[in-house]
């Protein structure tokens, strides 16, 4: 069971509620640990004088504010303490708002909400089932770790969930930051009912599990291969830039195509080729139609193996591959894995 990271007091209004915080998520990252290039030794980090190169202490470490010209004002970690806001734990609710006004940029980190005991848990529920009701969220303050957090409290399925937010001058202006952006809508009215039928055409209901970090799985295996002393195949090249003036063909022929993988019966239906606009959304919609009936069935068993296989890219017959257990697959080019699976199919 995971254990509280900060505990104190949740207030709206006159109600005072004891709660704990718990981190919402953890990191799956494969991690590395840094040696010297052809040996075994590990690099390790110190904390040096940079004058005299000779190592310091953490406890004889302060902070120093540069003033320019090599003077600093000197800061100790106790003093910071004392200055502190909220010392006294609270996360005080100082507004509702609703849900959609918060922009996703503004979102940092994600924390579960709990209350502190049993005997809290009627003024927990009721607060999470009115802000559910009301499609709002709490903005509050607290301080945690010694940094004060802007924070929004919003209600999901049995929890309240507590976002850390980035205050407003933390975050860019994209006028002033990005090198370019349009000036102005410059589709054509053809271009933007095409692009929204597409649109349309590949929306799928949010769930999660549907979505893997495939990444983590070729570092998995790069290593693995390598502890073996097998070679892994690099992946193709990204597709190239779509051309302004072939915008709305690939588009219209996007639509189609979308279409046409929804119209075949569910006894032809597999999964779809990769679409010149990037969607891949269509796939995880026949992953899920699979679950809700029988097992959608896979390219290679619906008319035409090869055939089929062949319309695929490397990625889609690769994850083909690793639903099968096809042994070896990591090293295999695309012809190899499209004979593959077309043995795996008969």
């Amino acid at each position: 069971m995971a254990r509280a990271i900060w505990s104190g007091v949740l207030t709206f209004g006159l109600v005072t509620l004891p709660v704990q915080l718990f981190t919402a998520t953890e990191d799956h990252t494969v991690h590395f640990r840094q040696l010297q290039r052809g040996t075994s030794d590990r690099v390790r980090y110190k904390r040096v004088n940079e004058r005299t190169g000779e190592e310091v202490a953490y406890d004889d470490i302060v902070k120093g504010y540069d003033l320019g010209g090599g003077d600093h004002v000197l800061v100790d970690p106790d003093e910071l303490d004392e200055i502190a806001p909220g010392k006294s734990q609270v996360v005080e609710i100082t507004g509702f708002v609703d849900l959609e006004q918060v922009e996703p940029v503004y979102f940092d980190r994600t924390y579960y909400l709990a209350p502190k005991g049993e005997e809290y848990a009627k003024i927990y529920d009721v607060l999470r089932s009115a802000l559910d009701q009301e499609n709002k969220t709490g903005i509050a303050s607290f301080v945690m770790r010694g940094k004060q957090h802007l924070v929004a409290l919003r209600a999901q399925e049995d929890v309240l969930v507590l976002h850390t937010l980035h205050w407003a001058d933390e975050v860019r202006d994209p006028h002033e930051e990005l090198p370019v952006l349009p000036e102005g809508s410059k589709a054509t009215s053809r271009e933007l009912d095409t692009a929204r039928r597409l649109i349309d055409a590949l929306s799928v209901d949010w769930n999660p599990e549907d979505y893997h970090d495939t990444y983590e799985e070729r570092v998995r295996e790069l290593v693995d291969a390598k502890a073996k002393g097998r070679h892994i195949v690099s992946e193709e090249a990204p597709p190239e830039p779509t051309n302004v003036i072939s915008l709305m063909d690939l588009l219209q022929r996007s639509v189609e195509q979308s279409r046409g993988s929804r119209e075949q019966p569910s006894a032809e239906r597999g999964t779809p080729k990769r679409l010149p606009a990037g969607g891949k959304g269509e796939g995880k919609q026949q992953k899920r139609r699979g679950k809700k009936g029988a097992e959608a069935p896979s390219p290679a068993r619906s008319g035409g193996p090869v055939e089929r296989l062949e319309q695929l890219s490397k990625d889609e017959l690769y994850e083909q591959a690793t639903q099968r257990g096809i042994a070896g697959r990591s090293k295999m080019n695309k012809d190899q894995l499209i004979e593959a699976l077309g043995k795996a199919a008969s």
